[in-house]
């Protein structure tokens, strides 16, 4: 079964900057044909997409977080990033990674907060 891991949340302050990442395992798949992207929700408000990296049609950006974040996939490690940087108090939120191969795989969350 599928199973992602985020990591590199944390605590950070406004104007700095974060790494998350996310690794895959137990696919019976190759990791380098699945569209990768990465959500976020802060508490009462909805999920959204960040931003995400297919194979073929390469990345795209929520507004919100265009020029400041950038998405990147590294195939040898299972492992898809997200660099943060000029972080915003309002970047504040719980960070998903997904896996779409067909099927969409959801990792567990990681926690980013940025204070001001």
């Amino acid at each position: 079964q599928v199973q992602l891991v985020e990591s590199g949340g944390g605590l950070v302050q406004a104007g700095g900057s974060l790494r998350l990442s996310c690794t895959a395992s137990g696919m019976t798949f190759s990791f380098s044909i699945a569209a990768m992207g990465w959500y976020r929700q802060a508490p009462g408000k909805q999920r959204e997409l960040v931003a995400r990296i297919h194979p073929f049609s390469g990345t795209r950006y929520a507004d919100a977080v265009k020029g400041r974040f950038t998405i990147s996939r590294d195939n040898a490690k299972n492992t898809v990033y997200l660099q943060m940087n000029s972080l915003k108090p309002e970047d504040t939120a719980a960070y998903y990674c997904t896996l779409d191969s067909g099927t969409i795989r959801w990792g567990q969350g990681t926690q980013v907060t940025v204070s001001s």
